[in-house]
This record gives structure tokens, C-alpha cells and sequence, in this order.
């Protein structure tokens, strides 16, 4: 039923009490909040469904609202989920090491856990229910821990996210071995045997890395014992995507965002030439080759390699 007639001097005081109050939740939510907790500021019914009427509310999901405009941003967008998935939910997965800083891109669907039992679904989101788990805020959004994020990424994602995920915590020398190897210790916790693993193979190189590309090479090192090089360094003002100094070696990886246009080439053949003119060597691989001609690749670089130390040897 609309609702009419002019409010009186105590209902407009109320209203705007009301407003600050849901205005002051709001700033720490993304501009987002959810019925539950209107009603828990003891925002009238008759309040809320005027707000909804002229636009003050707008529906983002079932019981989630933005406040004030319908803007959103990726942070809001998320907060909308957590809030949506109910009270003690948070971002997890590779959501949650994304947001964290560990990964290039965020994973394909959005991850989200929670306590309680969700049957509505919304598209390019996974909500897994029934999870009671510890959270932490993060750039001021919910996040699992940061061990049981490492857990749900081995469990869920490819073992290069791990890596990834590893090395970026090294790096800020947050890695806390101890406490990881004693949340594994129960294997039946999903990811925690690949998460072990992980934790004395990953490569701390990964931390330094631009590209997939670059991360698949690094991996490419060690799946074939090639010693492993400093990842863009900047040599005789160049900057080598792969450098092994003691065998005076750069290696190159062009892949398609940045060696594509003839600029960048003739970039790539003046720094080669300029790296030429120092005594060091430079050789180039695609994607293509890196990816599905490993065997070779890592053939060729031995080959180098070896060449190389009998020069300087």
C-alpha cells in the first residue's frame, strides 16, 4: 500500500536519525547493507519500504541494498555477496588470495563462504555452505584466514596458483611455514596434502614475475632441473626476463600482450644487440613453445647452458 501523508516534526527527526545511523553502517559496508541489520538499527518497516519507494534503497540482491546511489565498484560488489551470503560469511578460495594481492587474476567464479545453508544462486558465484570458519578483513572485506585460503586454493585451483601464492608470502615475509605444516597435519582437510607439497616445492622466484608466461617458464626450470634465473633484472640498462649470470645467459619470452607490434620488436632486437655487445648470450621463446614444447625448450636451454660454461669455464 503507498504510503502518504505528510510526516510530523517527530517522524521527520526520527527519519533523519535513521538515515545517519544506516548512512554510518553503510560507509564501512561499501555503501551496502542488508535488511537484518536495518531492522537491528530499529529502522521502522514502515521506514524501509519508503526508502525502497523513492530510491534511497536500491536492491542489489535478495535483502541486500545499496544506500543512496547504485554506484558499485569491484570491493562493493563483493561486500554485496558477503552480506548476501549472511552474517560470519567472507570471500575465500582464489577470491580470497586474489584480493589479498597473491594472484594476477582473479579466478574464475566468485567463492564465498558460509555458516549457513544458501539455496538461492547467482550467476558466476559458488557459495559454499555449511562453513564455519575464522575471517579477517581485508582492504576492509571479509577474507578467510590466511591459512585456510591457502588450503581452499590447493584444494580447488591449479597447483601454479599455489606457487604464486606462496612466493607472494615470502616475498612480504609473511610465510609462516610452521603454522601451515601443522594445519596440514589433518589430511583430511581438502587441499592439505597438495598444500605439504607445495610448501617445499614452490619457487620463491614467482614472487618477482610479470606474466603467465614468466610463471610457466619458472615452472618449465624446475620440472626439468634447469638452475633456476633471476627473474627481470635489470642488466647494462635492459631489463632480462630470465638472467643466469654465472653462465652470462638471458633468456626472453615474448608473449602476445608486449612483442606484437613492430615497435616492440625492433625494442626486443636493439636490447638483444645491446646485450650481444656485453658478451652475453640471448635466446627467444614464444608461448606456443614454452607451453606445448616444454621438452624442447628446456633441451635448448640446457644446451645453452652448457655451452656457455665451457666458454666461461
Amino acid at each position: 500500500m503507498p504510503l502518504r501523508g505528510p510526516l510530523t516534526f517527530d517522524t521527520q527527526y526520527e527519519v533523519r536519525t535513521s538515515r545517519l545511523r544506516v548512512a554510518a553502517l553503510a560507509s564501512r559496508q561499501c555503501g551496502r547493507v542488508t535488511r537484518t541489520q536495518l531492522n537491528a538499527l530499529c529502522v521502522p518497516r514502515s521506514t524501509i519500504d519508503r526508502w525502497i519507494a523513492t530510491g534511497y534503497l536500491i536492491r542489489v540482491h535478495r535483502g541486500v541494498y545499496a544506500v543512496g546511489h547504485s554506484a558499485s565498484d569491484e570491493r562493493a560488489r563483493l561486500f554485496s555477496l558477503v552480506l548476501f551470503a549472511g552474517p560470519s560469511a567472507e570471500l575465500s578460495h582464489g577470491t580470497s588470495a586474489h584480493r589479498r594481492g597473491w594472484l594476477r587474476y582473479p579466478v574464475a567464479a566468485t567463492h564465498i563462504s558460509t555458516p549457513r545453508r544458501i539455496r538461492t544462486r547467482i550467476p558466476g558465484v559458488v557459495v559454499h555452505c555449511s562453513r564455519d570458519l575464522g575471517r579477517e578483513l581485508v582492504n576492509g572485506v571479509p577474507c578467510t584466514t590466511v591459512i585456510q585460503t591457502l588450503l581452499d586454493l590447493a584444494a580447488t585451483e591449479p597447483l601454479k596458483l599455489v606457487f604464486r601464492s606462496l612466493a607472494q608470502l615470502d616475498y612480504k615475509r609473511k610465510l609462516r611455514g610452521d603454522a601451515i605444516r601443522a594445519a596440514c597435519d589433518d589430511h583430511r582437510k581438502p587441499g592439505s596434502a597438495v598444500l605439504l607439497r607445495a610448501l617445499g616445492t614452490y619457487i620463491p622466484e614467482m614472487a618477482y614475475t610479470k606474466s603467465d608466461l614468466e610463471d610457466d617458464f619458472l615452472l618449465l626450470c624446475q620440472r626439468f632441473a634447469i638452475p633456476l634465473p633471476k627473474v627481470n633484472t635489470l642488466i647494462h640498462g635492459v631489463e632480462a626476463d630470465c638472467y643466469w649470470p654465472a653462465f652470462g645467459l638471458v633468456v626472453e619470452l615474448d608473449g602476445d600482450g608486449n612483442h606484437g607490434t613492430s615497435a616492440q620488436r625492433n625494442r626486443d632486437q636493439r636490447n638483444a644487440l645491446k646485450l650481444r655487445a656485453h658478451g652475453l648470450s640471448v635466446i627467444r621463446y614464444g608461448y606456443d613453445q614454452v607451453t606445448h614444447s616444454a621438452a624442447s625448450v628446456a633441451a635448448d636451454v640446457l644446451s645453452q647452458i652448457e655451452q656457455r660454461r665451457q666458454l666461461t669455464g
